[in-house]
């Protein structure tokens, strides 16, 4: 387990609020190895005979595993801590950050801005499947502002992220990015973008390792929420990473049509609706160069997936504040590229190995509120054509 490395952006934590932040994280541990485990014996003793009995076969999906299993006391228990630790991770955070948000705000003012850039558009509509709930229940969401020039949403989720993650993610939290990166290197060795735009950054966590990756590359960044993008700018500047952040709905960017070679996104299209996942498909094809790569990296599609597996791994759905968690691992995404314009013999879905080293001896181990624990990422993508010959 890493512990999250120090920047002029990260809040201090006095020795309670760490003690107390450690304590939510050892509480996911342990629920993590000990107490989950326990619910699939309860499915395979009582919850699949009965599914067995009562459907004449074995079960097929989630859907089948759900009615018996959520009434069983042992899961009960368990997802009530499971939830009971979620809160407790953003108090822990808040009462950090809230104790310290006008030195956090003064040094994002003070980040000298010398290399990448930020564009925050006050106009912009917050999208209606942020305003709905508080997504993975992060009090206000990623777009809330308190006050004037507030990074407090941002300061929020990078510590929570490292807590969320049980150190999983490794000392930036940039594990998604990374083992994004390292699949690309492996598989496209010769592959230069000149430009790269990553959706729904956040605070950058994803987006830092492609500037490593590929030092000659403009790297953008957009996401819906001011107070992250804030965040974000000044975190990137005092890493001493170059990244132009725009604040931007990924379903209709400004960006020229082709102006793009990659254009990615990091545990994105779960937090977004039907709606608005295929006019982001759109949005990415429109704005990819011919022969550029479109590349998502998310938890895995529920298809061919074991119905306890998928059952488990869809607690966020019901529990978390990530309404549309089950529906996006249920997409087709063959369709869902071609109807954006890709061809579906350039379509592509791969698990890839976690970059983190430590990350890849996991138990494979997938369920809900246990972010990252399996050691590996679920890819997905697509080739846009290239230009035609003239």
């Amino acid at each position: 387990m890493t512990q999250q490395r120090a920047h002029a952006m990260l809040p201090r934590a006095t020795h309670d609020e760490l003690a107390r932040q450690a304590f939510v994280q050892s509480l996911k541990v342990h629920l993590a190895s000990e107490v989950s485990p326990g619910n699939k014996r309860v499915y395979e003793q009582s919850v699949k005979p009965q599914i067995e009995a009562a459907l004449q076969r074995a079960p097929r999906d989630r859907h089948d595993v759900r009615p018996l299993m959520k009434r069983q006391p042992y899961y009960q228990m368990w997802s009530s801590l499971q939830r009971t630790s979620q809160e407790m991770m953003w108090d822990s955070v808040s009462s950090s950050v809230d104790r310290q948000i006008d030195t956090l705000i003064d040094a994002a003012r003070q980040q000298p801005a010398s290399l990448g850039s930020l564009t925050l558009d006050p106009a912009m509509p917050i999208p209606s499947y942020h305003q709905a709930v508080d997504i993975h229940c992060q009090p206000g969401g990623y777009h809330t502002e308190l006050c004037r020039d507030d990074v407090a949403a941002g300061a929020i989720y990078d510590r929570a992220v490292h807590v969320y993650a049980m150190g999983r993610m490794g000392d930036l939290n940039d594990d998604l990015g990374a083992s994004a990166v390292a699949w690309l290197k492996r598989n496209r060795p010769d592959f230069k973008p000149r430009r790269i735009l990553d959706m729904g950054c956040s605070v950058g966590h994803s987006t830092l390792p492609y500037v490593d990756a590929y030092p000659d590359a403009e790297v953008h960044a957009i996401d819906v929420g001011a107070p992250m993008l804030r965040y974000a700018h000044a975190r990137a500047e005092s890493l001493g990473k170059r990244v132009h952040f725009s604040q931007q709905n990924a379903e209709q960017t400004n960006f020229e049509s082709g102006s793009f070679d990659l254009v990615v996104s990091h545990i994105l299209l779960h937090e977004t609706s039907g709606r608005a996942i295929p006019r982001i498909m759109k949005e990415i094809h429109r704005l990819l160069s011919p022969g550029g790569t479109m590349l998502h990296a998310e938890v895995p599609q529920y298809e061919g997936m074991d119905p306890y597996d998928a059952f488990m791994l869809d607690w966020d759905t019901y529990n978390n504040n990530e309404p549309f968690w089950g529906a996006v691992h249920d997409m087709d995404l063959v369709k869902l590229s071609t109807d954006a314009g890709f061809a579906a013999d350039q379509v592509f879905q791969v698990m890839t190995p976690s970059a983190i080293e430590e990350a890849q001896s996991r138990t494979q181990l997938l369920q809900g509120g246990d972010f990252a624990g399996a050691g590996v990422w679920f890819l997905y993508g697509a080739l846009k054509a290239p230009a035609a010959a003239a």
